[in-house]
């Protein structure tokens, strides 16, 4: 697979025209995160309106210029503790900046190619895959354009937004 120099996401984002797709297969992620330590309870307070902002700030202008963003979440269930912070915070940060949520529970992704890494697919044309470590730390992102990556990326995505249930009637269980 080639490998391309990485841009930033605000770049990327940035020079998207059409859609962008975001799927996300782990259970955890960055345990180190204050704002999930808060919603834990093992950190303090944490106000989530600065992050907040920033996101919809990066993302209001693509969705202004009608790029669709859809993200998806394949998770196990019961979910885990930060699945349930997910969850909770789609709503005030998916969701308000734009984005299209949709859930899928891992039992229903076995006759399903997916790639290894959770990924961002640009404009059917750049794939920005992540690279976390076993505890859920993020590692790097990696950029290609290689023909196969993409094609491979879109079929997985599309595959798991038609079985996923709407982030509105997903149920936490």
């Amino acid at each position: 697979m080639r490998t391309l120099e990485l841009r930033g996401f605000d770049e990327l984002i940035g020079d998207c025209r059409t859609r962008a797709l975001h799927l996300e297969m782990r259970d955890a992620y960055v345990p180190s995160d204050p704002s999930f330590r808060a919603f834990t309870g093992e950190g303090p307070a944490y106000d989530r309106t600065r992050r907040e902002a920033d996101w919809h700030t990066l993302i209001a202008p693509a969705i202004a210029r009608g790029v669709s963003v859809r993200r998806a979440r394949i998770v196990s269930e019961p979910v885990t503790p930060y699945v349930m912070f997910e969850h909770a915070v789609t709503e005030s940060m998916n969701l308000a900046a734009g984005e299209e949520v949709r859930w899928l529970p891992r039992r229903y992704t076995s006759d399903l190619a997916l790639p290894g890494n959770d990924f961002w697919l640009f404009d059917d044309g750049l794939v920005r895959f992540h690279h976390f470590a076993g505890d859920g730390e993020h590692i790097e992102d990696e950029l290609t354009d290689d023909p196969d990556a993409v094609k491979l990326c879109a079929s997985a995505f599309e595959a798991v937004w038609e079985r996923a249930i709407d982030h509105h009637e997903y149920r936490i269980s």
